[in-house]
């Protein structure tokens, strides 16, 4: 079977539409806190354990940077820092349960968008869709990642 000669830019399109939804649900009247910290935020709760330093390079910006994000985050009651109990030199950072309930209200919102897009669509486009992007996530992650033009290895400030 050939391969359209406009699928790509399709994706692309559709992937801007998703993130204008996603976008949608995510208003500042909805969320106090800027798109930058709701990162943070979630890669605290993604990855347990998480110091300024190891955030930093998930973030790929300066230590400084990082901690600076999380100093605006445990001021506004989101992140706290914790000494890890096997090496109290380790401070760790951990969702508040304000920040745990932020991420959660935001991915229920996000969800009902989604949905709300997906009930204007056929059952049976609904299943086409689910099985071209299972194929699609599953085919992303066996391909090694393309490097951007222009990218250096340097870490950025955020």
């Amino acid at each position: 079977m050939e391969r359209p000669p406009n699928l790509a830019a399709a994706v692309e399109a559709a992937a801007e539409a998703l993130i204008g939804v996603l976008d949608s649900a995510t208003s500042r009247d909805a969320v106090s806190v800027s798109p930058t910290q709701l990162r943070v935020l979630s890669l605290i709760m993604s990855h347990p354990d998480t110091n300024v330093n190891r955030l930093a390079e998930l973030l790929d910006v300066v230590p400084s940077s990082a901690s600076r994000l999380c100093d605006r985050l445990e001021a506004v009651g989101l992140v706290r820092r914790v000494a890890d109990p096997r090496d109290r030199r380790e401070v760790r950072l951990l969702p508040t349960n304000a920040g745990e309930s932020l991420l959660r209200d935001l991915q229920e919102r996000r969800h009902r968008a989604v949905q709300a897009v997906l009930d204007r669509m056929p059952n049976r486009v609904q299943h086409e869709l689910l099985l071209a992007l299972l194929a699609f996530g599953q085919a992303a992650t066996t391909t090694t990642a393309v490097p951007q033009a222009g990218s250096d290895s340097t870490a950025r400030t955020a």
